[in-house]
């Protein structure tokens, strides 16, 4: 990022700390987690250990970080190379994120940024229509429906938490991650002593994955006596019975069809099951014991929004809600090829213009790389 671009940002994010410090909550045992954070056009400092909120708010003010993180796992030496810091456990932390769904919106929204002309295209191109340069970068600024289809794999996963693992919703802690996706966190007891293997686990049966038809009641040899699930059963059989079937009125119909197809086409009906009845969540994610996430209340670099927990889901709105920075107007160069809605106002198309827009808006098109203060 260019100075002055990071100037201006780091600005913005500077002033919120300042007056909004009463955001970003006390973390849950926070003496035994571990803090780490990145500046502008600089590296990642970790192995932090923060007492206390005073601490945590001077860090913030004296560093004026790009991007804040703090650990799910609790340490008994938090600033400890990972090898000493003795882990004690960790919070049960899912992640579902906008691109890794395959929405079919995503080339509407999404922007080729080159690196040698500075031009910006919609849609994703392997070089520069403009001057065929191969330094091409794509990015993806706000979408709706994104949001919308992220909230749907959060809901699933809520509901298979809460049907087959008795995790009531009260329980479970959604959090806007500042982009494009959700963190989903389940500060239980019960699950703070999980290993890497347990919450493997824990993905593949929230994902559905593995599935296998035995454990459905279809039989490989003598597949007629088979004894396929039944609509209104619970945990995964009633959903898989809900995917095949549809309705009870379809059921006995599709239900002889399904013997006849015989075991390989029933594999091939729970393959396909996978993506609408499993929640799509990053494994990789829930897996890492040791990695630090987002501070709530923060802003994102990416996006220059805020972690911010999304109370109610259904009627949460990340480009309002997660929206904090100042209005106040400043003057950027803008080249950004597709509109972004902020604070239910639209900003662009712009094609390498001078405008004046609230801080808000700056801050989030140069973070996308699709702005530059002037």
């Amino acid at each position: 990022m260019l100075e002055r671009d990071a100037a201006l940002v780091e600005n913005a994010i500077k002033e919120y700390y300042f007056n909004h410090h009463d955001l970003i909550p006390v973390p849950p045992k926070i003496g035994e987690r571990e803090f780490g954070y990145q500046k502008f056009n600089g590296g990642m400092t970790r192995h932090i250990a923060i007492r206390d909120i005073k601490e945590l708010h001077l860090l913030l003010m004296r560093e004026t970080p790009s991007d804040v993180y703090c650990s799910n796992a609790y340490y008994s030496f938090p600033s400890m190379p990972m090898a000493e810091k003795d882990w004690k456990g960790a919070d049960l932390i899912f992640d579902i994120d906008a691109k890794d769904l395959a929405l079919d919106c995503r080339p509407s929204h999404s922007v080729s940024r080159c690196g040698t002309c500075g031009n910006a295209a919609q849609g994703r191109h392997a070089a520069c229509p403009s001057c065929a340069s191969p330094k091409v970068e794509s990015v993806s600024v706000a979408c709706r429906n994104c949001i919308d289809e992220s909230k749907k794999e959060v809901a699933k996963l809520a509901a298979i938490l809460d049907g087959d693992l008795g995790i009531s919703p009260a329980d479970v802690q959604v959090y806007f991650s500042g982009n494009e996706g959700f963190h989903i966190k389940v500060p239980s007891p019960a699950y703070e002593s999980l290993g890497s293997h347990e919450r493997a686990d824990l993905v593949d049966y929230v994902m559905f994955n593995g599935a296998i038809p035995e454990a459905f009641g279809m039989r490989r040899q003598n597949s007629a006596k088979s004894s396929l699930p039944e609509l209104g059963e619970p945990g995964w059989r009633g959903r898989v019975a809900s995917g095949i079937f549809g309705s009870r009125s379809r059921a006995q119909k599709i239900s002889r069809q399904v013997v006849l197809e015989g075991y390989a086409a029933f594999q091939a009906r729970l393959d396909g099951l996978k993506k609408t009845i499993g929640a799509r969540v990053d494994p990789k994610v829930t897996m890492d014991v040791h990695r630090i996430f987002r501070l709530e209340g923060s802003i994102n670099s990416k996006s220059g929004l805020a972690k911010v927990r999304a109370q109610d889901l259904a009627s949460f709105d990340p480009f309002t809600d997660a929206c904090l920075l100042g209005d106040e107007k400043v003057e950027v160069a803008a080249c950004c090829p597709v509109p972004v809605r902020l604070r239910n106002k639209k900003y662009g198309p712009y094609a390498g213009e001078r405008v004046s827009i609230p801080k808000y808006a700056a801050v989030y098109l140069i973070c996308k790389g699709l702005a530059s203060a002037v």
